[in-house]
């Protein structure tokens, strides 16, 4: 079955996501530093916080003080390193683009991306989060679930950049694809293909998917 019929497939199941809900680019780029190890309605918590204190802005952000920001994203565990890394990564793009993410965007892809992965708290995932939603980048995240729920399809396995290539040649260029299937992949893993209980019986991609078989082999 090829990516876009799977694609297809969820839409339909799912409907659009419209991911990453965001009122802004700045608040997808906390958002995706906050939602590491962390769940989403979390990382909502915290955004609520930061926007109640008035504090999530590039400007803003790097001019508070750490116990100030540790407070507002304590919700999402790891309180005082994500507390750190965002005023870092805040001081820095105040610094460096006077707070202007379309500039930090304008470079090439790969030119950005490097830069990112350079910032500490900064790994491949939320890299190509900030590109894909934040950025506007022809790029796919690849996650937990996405590895998850491919390597039961059978579809793809390998390291991050190996995933991400088969999504890249697999995938039409198109950004709204890239978001849509990128959410209704996590979607599709958090109701149906999680870790442990899997509902394969009930999953939408079942037919296309032997990993039940398996299980129940295992």
């Amino acid at each position: 079955m090829g990516q876009l019929s799977i694609y297809k497939k969820l839409l339909k199941h799912f409907g659009k996501q419209y991911w990453w809900p965001a009122e802004s680019e700045f608040e997808v780029i906390v958002g995706a530093m906050l939602t590491q190890q962390s769940t989403w309605r979390n990382v909502e918590k915290a955004i609520v916080n930061l926007k109640r204190e008035r504090l999530l802005t590039p400007k803003a952000i790097a001019q508070a003080s750490v116990p100030e920001l540790q407070k507002c994203v304590r919700p999402t565990g790891f309180y005082r390193q994500k507390a750190r890394r965002l005023r870092d990564f805040a001081r820095y793009l105040e610094r460096k683009y006077n707070g202007k993410l379309e500039l930090l965007f304008s470079k090439p892809v790969k030119d950005t991306r490097d830069e990112l992965l350079s910032l500490d708290g900064i790994g491949p995932e939320t890299a190509d989060s900030i590109l894909l939603y934040a950025g506007g980048k022809l790029i796919f995240p690849i996650d937990a679930y996405t590895k998850r729920v491919y390597e039961r399809l059978g579809l793809a396995e390998g390291h991050y950049s190996e995933l991400q290539k088969f999504f890249h040649y697999n995938l039409p260029r198109d950004l709204v694809v890239y978001k849509e299937m990128h959410a209704l992949i996590v979607e599709l893993a958090k109701d149906y293909c999680s870790k442990n209980k899997p509902l394969c019986g009930e999953c939408p991609l079942r037919e296309q998917c032997s990993f039940e078989r398996r299980f129940i082999n295992m």
